[in-house]
């Protein structure tokens, strides 16, 4: 089928070389090795796997079946220990300062925007996994309350307002319509 020529194997048939044809073969033909996932699959792949740790770490333990908002409430809280945000607390001296001159003996948090992060990535790995959106306690009203507290007193620690980042507006050509349901004038 191949034919062999010091080192200039060419594919029966083919201007393919047999050594690329073969490994195009071995490519192809193995799905045990699937492409590496991205560095958001890979952390959501990651952050679900933890979260199922700490159901299962539970006593009793949780079913993800079981689980509600304020699971998920109580696993954020639980990563505050692991945090490196440091938030300085209403009676320290340094309170509202977004560069303090020392060190204070306030605790370190998780930050506002690694929570943020990690409830979206959470979110969509639960449906992902076959929950249903409506029933997604990533998505519940209750986390979206704390994440909107946490971001508001981490801000009010540094003091620095929290800004939502506005929206660029394209401005409308005076020749183009605005809307595809135009205003009737009365």
């Amino acid at each position: 089928m191949m034919s062999i020529n010091k080192g200039k194997e060419i594919a029966e048939g083919s201007s393919i070389p047999a050594t690329v044809a073969a490994a195009a073969v071995v490519v192809v033909g193995d799905q045990r090795n699937p492409p590496p996932l991205s560095r958001y699959e890979s952390q959501k792949r990651r952050d679900w796997n933890t979260f199922g740790q700490y159901l299962r770490n539970q006593r009793p333990p949780v079913a993800l079946s079981q689980c509600n908002a304020n699971h998920v409430l109580e696993f954020l809280r639980y990563l505050d220990q692991f945090g490196k945000t440091k938030v300085h607390l209403q009676g320290c001296v340094f309170f509202g300062q977004p560069e303090p001159p020392g060190p204070c003996t306030c605790p370190l948090r998780q930050a506002w925007g690694s929570l943020d992060a990690l409830i979206g990535r959470l979110r969509a790995a639960y449906e992902e996994n076959g929950g249903l959106p409506e029933t997604n306690p990533f998505a519940s009203g209750s986390i979206r309350i704390y994440l909107r507290e946490v971001r508001d007193s981490q801000a009010k620690a540094r003091g620095i307002p929290y800004k939502k980042k506005k929206k660029k507006r394209i401005p409308l050509k005076a020749n183009e319509v605005s809307s595809s349901f135009p205003i009737q004038q009365p």
